[in-house]
């Protein structure tokens, strides 16, 4: 009897040693951003006892949320559970950082460098403070609205970094939506990183395009056309982002631009995002495997 009881007590203490851990207050001291800035991590089932190097999927939140948006009202632990514990996709390290209401860019007056600081603070403190896979193909930036925006820049940006981009109800919107929207509504959004424009300004300056989607896209050189795999996923019922969203897929199927474009039943909302991770997830593992 105390045989089998030993058993039983290993073979529990090994289960509770593979639970995957998330921790959503963690922080890393930005020079650039002089501040703070705090980041959620999910780290997969046998992290803690294996020796070995994981893949990282960057996780971006939407506006108006922070870095516990994906855990809180995403599901993300349990969604990434199951398709770990399925075989669907790979064990992987999942940050979440906080961006505030930056679009992911650098302020237009360059008072607050939110992309620098992810390229050059960010990452290389999560790849020295954890055990990562360091090669490109190993790293993957995703994200919904405001972080699916996010996600893109960051891989038409920075095409050498990331082996993979997934784009949830991205925040693309076209140079018409971006003039006809009312000012009010503009500020709320870009005020961060584009300034206090007075209304009747012009949006669509040369700092506009060089962090517009749709530019970049049109602009992308030839050679860099398959140099990140990307997968855009957008609702049938989302009314604010549809446009934006059906013209870049045009703009990629014309230019040649590989890619996966997919459009569900729904809206732009939490259901909507948490039903799209698996697929999503899948998509991002083909390059980690």
């Amino acid at each position: 009897m105390r045989f089998l009881w030993l058993i039983g007590l290993f073979f529990s203490l090994s289960g509770l040693a593979q639970e995957s851990k998330v921790f959503d207050d963690l922080t890393i001291r930005s020079t650039l951003l002089k501040k703070d800035k705090k980041f959620a991590l999910y780290l997969p089932p046998g992290y803690e006892t294996s020796q070995r190097s994981y893949p990282v999927l960057y996780l971006l939140h939407g506006g108006g949320d922070d870095q516990t948006a994906w855990l809180q009202s995403g599901n993300m632990q349990a969604i990434v559970d199951k398709e770990i514990k399925e075989g669907r996709i790979p064990p992987m390290i999942v940050v979440m950082p906080d961006a505030e209401m930056t679009f992911y860019m650098n302020n237009v007056a360059g008072k607050y460098p939110y992309e620098d600081f992810f390229m050059k603070e960010l990452i290389p403190f999560i790849e020295k403070t954890y055990r990562c896979r360091a090669e490109k193909r190993f790293r993957a930036v995703a994200g919904l609205s405001m972080g699916g925006f996010g996600s893109l820049l960051y891989a038409m940006h920075h095409p050498d970094l990331f082996g993979s981009c997934v784009a949830l109800s991205a925040g693309v919107r076209t140079d018409q939506q971006i003039r006809e929207m009312p000012h009010s509504e503009y500020l709320r959004r870009y005020r961060s990183t584009m300034g206090e424009l007075k209304e009747g300004d012009n949006r669509i300056t040369d700092y506009w395009n060089q962090n517009s989607i749709l530019y970049l896209v049109q602009k992308m050189p030839e050679a860099q056309k398959k140099a990140v795999r990307f997968y855009l996923d957008c609702g049938d019922d989302d009314l604010l982002l549809y446009k934006g969203n059906s013209e870049l897929h045009t703009l990629m199927r014309d230019l040649a631009i590989p890619h996966e474009y997919r459009v569900r039943n729904g809206g732009h909302t939490w259901e909507y995002w948490r039903t799209g991770l698996p697929d999503a997830l899948h998509f991002i593992s083909q390059s980690f495997q």
